[in-house]
């Protein structure tokens, strides 16, 4: 794309077209909420592309709202779980910041059981023969289950989740293997209940494109999925993605 099809901002153009201050949006990039880069002057830059994504979050894209959000998910006073970790326990990219302002403002953690996702999950376990399916969502801290079948914990610490491994990828996600692969063999899922030995999953992202968590199924034997299987699946993903759109 070029710079006439997304053209290059300042800290001070993004700030007037979010309605905030310069120095809040250069907090913004630094903590990797706002895509960025600097130039050889040590400043700042941002494409308009960016500033796009953060105004889709809110109906009608209002810039204050916007703002509002972003600064608040940001801010001391913000949970700590949403808050990026410094030296974090389990694989992030540079974005985590912003996908976890875009988590908080969802307002879908901790929130009473609900039927349309519940129909994903038991649906997405018969498609694929899997005896436990999850919607998942991953702030700084833990694994916390929106929907479930098969498993009765509500949540896991951030530091076991296989889905931050989906997140990071952002695309389907599998392990065949979970006790012959480095990454998980030691793994406390897998080396305890619910003994983890097959994972699958999809993320599940809001709007701006954000992964929020995933939609995944869990194995107790090692195996493969078929082609019809895992496209069933992040069929499925799509349609939780769109339900979560819808708050």
């Amino acid at each position: 794309m070029s710079d006439t099809d997304d053209p290059i901002l300042t800290t001070t153009a993004a700030a007037r077209l979010l309605g905030v201050a310069t120095s809040t949006v250069q907090m913004w990039m630094e903590s990797g909420a706002i895509a960025s880069w600097k130039t050889p002057g040590g400043h700042r830059r941002t494409r308009l592309s960016a500033i796009d994504r953060l105004l889709e979050r809110t109906p009608g894209g209002s810039a204050a709202t916007v703002g509002q959000a972003v600064e608040a998910a940001l801010s001391p006073v913000s949970p700590a779980e949403f808050q990026p970790h410094q030296a974090p326990g389990y694989p992030v990219d540079r974005g985590e910041a912003a996908r976890l302002a875009a988590l908080e403002t969802s307002r879908l953690v901790d929130t009473a059981a609900e039927a349309r996702f519940d129909r994903i999950v038991r649906l997405a376990a018969q498609v694929t023969g899997s005896p436990i399916a999850l919607v998942s969502l991953l702030t700084s801290t833990r694994q916390w289950f929106k929907a479930r079948v098969g498993l009765e914990a509500q949540e896991t610490p951030r530091e076991w989740a296989f889905c931050s491994h989906a997140v990071l990828a952002g695309e389907p996600f599998v392990v065949e293997d979970a006790a012959a692969d480095p990454r998980f063999r030691d793994n406390p899922l897998v080396q305890g209940d619910p003994k983890i030995r097959f994972y699958a999953g999809v993320p599940l992202r809001d709007a701006a494109g954000l992964a929020l968590g995933t939609l995944c199924v869990i194995d107790r034997e090692p195996r493969k999925l078929r082609g019809a299987e895992l496209q069933a699946l992040i069929d499925l993903a799509d349609i939780a993605s769109e339900e979560m759109a819808k708050g």
